[in-house]
């Protein structure tokens, strides 16, 4: 009896704690506070990349700290995100602040995690003023030698070329984060005759091979004497990013992109524009150059003579600032991918049916400022796609670099309908002439394996899978049933493919790489379309980067480089020729402005 009666209060016992915890357990309980009273709650954000965590620090209803504790995102543009936003938050002890501009996913991401500790907390906060801006006032006359407007490559390479030639520089750039579109790049380089075609064999490359390819790519409308100088600087503009920046490239592998006789795009670690930018800027904080972000450029100031003096900006607060130049301005600022009204203004084709892969700032502005001022322009009608990109962002897609390694481009019906390695504009034509104006590409495991693709752009890769716009097969009819293509078509096609692969003969349209075998699973089929990438127009510059007026003269004191001018690429720019052309004219630019 006494048994039984001590098994009754057992599971009594054990009842009631059973009630007390689930009474407890509604909700999950407080962290206990530290000595000071303050209480710490996480909290999980979708980013771009995938989840952003952070752990938010809370005393009497009030946010005293925020840390991310996890994140993918790229840092050059969350670093604003996680600066910026942390000290509007806790000024106005809410989540509910402005994203920032051209980080908004990262920005969503953080605010989302933050209020997601905040309701895990229980608490009510009472949101304080509202975000007037940065504290930091900047003095409304400021001086250097050399005012640098727009802090891409180009940008970069002129202001570290001017410091080193012993001007005091500022670095002006209008969105919050630094890099441009070279930090949203692939990041590859084309330099002939490289370090890693040696290591790989491949002696026969030529600065006049590089030279010819870019000419006849762009339909020989580029200036032969600014091409011929890129062709001939480029070797040392890569070395120089090696030996000075420290860049790091990939020593074994390198990308053959459309129109190019040779394989000689140099690859940065990590396959971005994001090890580029991430080392130049640590050179320029080396060498204590000054960077001024959420600054745009509005309008260039020129003396009775008409040199160009300097260059009036508005701040992140709205304040008007003159930053005097004087030895010259360098105009950096890219093209105008971004800016729908400028493309449909050249080039009407070019409307808002096409999203674009650029950064939100990429819009013109330097074009503009110069044309005010009487600058000549040139080429602006030639406005290129790319052709593989996210048809729900327009982002260029990474993963399908593998397109460079053998994949394969084929219709809903199955067919290939272009040569993999054409030019963008043609591969882009060919594209929008398909059924439903878009294409699917192909590859299998062994060709992921050469590039590795899919590893280094994990991310991205994960997100278009979940979109339904990448697949992985184990078979061919797998990969055929998913997207609704004819499979017995597509069958056809790969066993031709695999036959070409074995002769080292593409018949149908003499792939310039050698086409791989496909007979192997897995494979991997995405989906894709042509999205704005490189407007090739802008400023006309001489081989000085001198900025030239509508009479062929120089406007003395201006200079120019990058994205923003339109005297190389012609009707068409060549895949990884526009790091080359950034840093090859950036660096003449910053070298150029200070020994006039």
């Amino acid at each position: 009896m006494r048994t039984h009666t001590k098994k009754l209060l057992s599971i009594l016992l054990v009842l009631s704690l059973m009630f007390t915890l689930a009474a407890c357990g509604g909700k999950d309980a407080a962290p206990a506070a530290d000595a000071n009273g303050v209480q710490v709650f996480e909290g999980v954000g979708q980013g771009k990349h995938g989840d952003i965590k952070v752990q938010v620090s809370l005393l009497d209803n009030k946010i005293t700290d925020i840390k991310v504790t996890e994140h993918k995102e790229n840092e050059v543009l969350a670093e604003p995100v996680y600066t910026q936003l942390k000290q509007d938050v806790m000024a106005t002890n809410s989540a509910k602040v402005d994203a920032i501009s051209g980080s908004t996913v990262t920005s969503k991401g953080y605010l989302e995690a933050i209020q997601d500790a905040i309701t895990k907390s229980g608490l009510t906060l009472v949101a304080g003023a509202a975000v007037s801006g940065s504290k930091d006032k900047e003095e409304a006359e400021q001086t250097y030698d050399v005012v640098v407007i727009g802090a891409g490559g180009a940008g970069f390479s002129a202001a570290i070329e001017a410091k080193s030639a012993g001007a005091n520089v500022v670095l002006l750039e209008k969105m919050p984060a630094v890099g441009g579109n070279t930090l949203i790049s692939g990041g590859e380089m084309n330099a002939p005759d490289n370090w890693v075609e040696r290591a790989l064999g491949i002696t026969d490359d030529t600065a006049e091979l590089f030279y010819n390819d870019t000419m006849k790519g762009g339909d020989n409308l580029g200036d032969p004497k600014m091409v011929r100088i890129l062709a001939d600087n480029a070797l040392t503009s890569a070395e120089w990013l090696r030996d000075d920046i420290k860049v790091e490239f990939l020593p074994d592998h390198l990308f053959q992109f459309g129109g190019h006789s040779r394989k000689r795009a140099l690859i940065p670690v990590g396959h971005t524009g994001v090890e580029l930018i991430t080392k130049l800027k640590a050179k320029t904080d080396a060498d204590q150059i000054t960077i001024k972000t959420n600054m745009k450029a509005e309008t260039l100031l020129k003396d009775e003579s008409g040199k160009i003096t300097g260059v009036t900006a508005t701040s992140g607060t709205g304040d008007k600032i003159t930053f005097h130049a004087n030895k010259g301005v360098i105009i950096a600022t890219g093209g105008f991918g971004s800016n729908v009204e400028m493309r449909k203004k050249y080039n009407p084709k070019m409307d808002e049916k096409y999203m674009s892969t650029d950064t939100p700032g990429s819009t013109g502005d330097g074009i503009v400022m110069a044309e005010t001022i009487g600058a000549k322009l040139t080429n602006m009608e030639n406005i290129q796609t790319y052709p593989i990109c996210n048809p729900e962002t327009g982002v260029i897609s990474l993963v399908a670099d593998s397109r460079f390694d053998g994949a394969i481009l084929i219709n809903q019906e199955g067919k290939r309908f272009v040569e993999e390695l054409e030019r963008r504009d043609v591969i882009s034509k060919a594209i929008l002439a398909q059924t439903g104006g878009y294409t699917y590409q192909l590859w299998n495991q062994g060709i992921a394996d050469i590039g590795k693709t899919i590893e280094v752009h994990q991310d991205e890769y994960d997100q278009l899978v979940k979109q339904g716009l990448l697949f992985k097969a184990d078979t061919i009819e797998e990969a055929a049933d998913f997207f609704k293509i004819d499979v017995n078509t597509l069958k056809e096609t790969i066993n031709k493919v695999n036959d070409y692969a074995k002769t080292g003969k593409d018949l149908d349209f003499k792939h310039r790489g050698g086409l791989k075998s496909l007979e192997k699973g897995p494979y991997y089929i995405e989906k894709a379309v042509p999205s704005v990438h490189h407007t090739m127009g802008g400023l006309v510059i001489d081989e000085k980067t001198r900025v030239l007026n509508e009479k062929g003269e120089v406007i003395p004191g201006l200079f120019a480089a990058g994205e923003v001018t339109g005297v190389i690429h012609g009707a068409n720019r060549l895949g990884g020729n526009a790091i080359a052309d950034i840093f090859t004219f950036g660096r003449i630019a910053g070298k150029q402005v200070v020994a006039e």
